[in-house]
């Protein structure tokens, strides 16, 4: 299987495969592709699993596209401007990403709901149940704005706006932080609270999310009231 990614900030990847060789996606999240795919809906991994990734921004069913000849060609498209990252997994890492990250994988690896402790999913702007990917095979994630990679040392601690953690590898603990000070709360510009991260292991930064860049046109839309 090989892969090329493009589109620069409104991104794509186009997939080419060997005869057999599978991905599975969720159901229309294929752009375009070839005249020699075989097309599978099922809910995979059964009704529990599914109603899951419901909670994480995901389509109740998924779609296994299988290669039948050579060369087998597919493209899929990121759904808003920013960047799509490929990860390969051996089975020694687990991923936890944001609500949505996911775009496609192969059948190896496996797509399923994390829970993060009640007071982060609330107030940490990445939400209550997220995205975990893990088992062996590659994954690509649509991601928000410009990614930045950081790899933080054990008990090393980075404070984010939130909604701007991308992804990170499931060594690296996840909570919030309270914005101390009364004038730093009303008058500081990033809320009442921030999301932590703590290493060892890496995390991945985006510089804008879809949530506070949709919060951001409400001004400018039209009142029909």
């Amino acid at each position: 299987m090989r892969y090329k990614i493009l589109g620069d900030n409104l991104p794509a990847v186009t997939i080419q495969f060997d005869q057999g060789e599978s991905i599975y996606t969720q159901s229309g999240g294929m752009t375009w592709m070839t005249d020699n795919f075989n097309m599978e809906t099922n809910m995979r991994g059964g009704l529990g699993k599914s109603l899951g990734r419901m909670f994480t921004g995901e389509s109740l069913f998924m779609v296994t596209y299988t290669a039948l000849a050579p060369n087998a060609e597919m493209t899929l498209a990121s759904s808003f401007p920013g960047e799509i990252k490929p990860i390969q997994l051996d089975g020694s890492m687990e991923y936890i990403a944001q609500k949505s990250a996911f775009l496609c994988a192969t059948p190896g690896v496996e797509l399923s709901t994390h829970i993060t402790r009640a007071g982060a999913g609330f107030f940490g702007g990445e939400g209550f149940i997220l995205q975990r990917l893990h088992g062996h095979g590659l994954a690509f994630l649509e991601l928000d704005g410009h990614i930045v990679e950081r790899y933080l040392q054990p008990g090393e601690r980075l404070k984010v706006d939130t909604g701007n953690i991308a992804f990170f590898e499931a060594t690296v603990k996840y909570d919030i932080e309270t914005v101390k000070g009364f004038k730093n709360v009303l008058f500081g510009g990033e809320g009442l609270f921030l999301s932590v991260v703590e290493g060892p292991g890496r995390v991945w930064l985006q510089t804008v999310s879809a949530s506070e860049f949709a919060q951001r046109l409400i001004p400018f839309l039209p009142n029909k009231g």
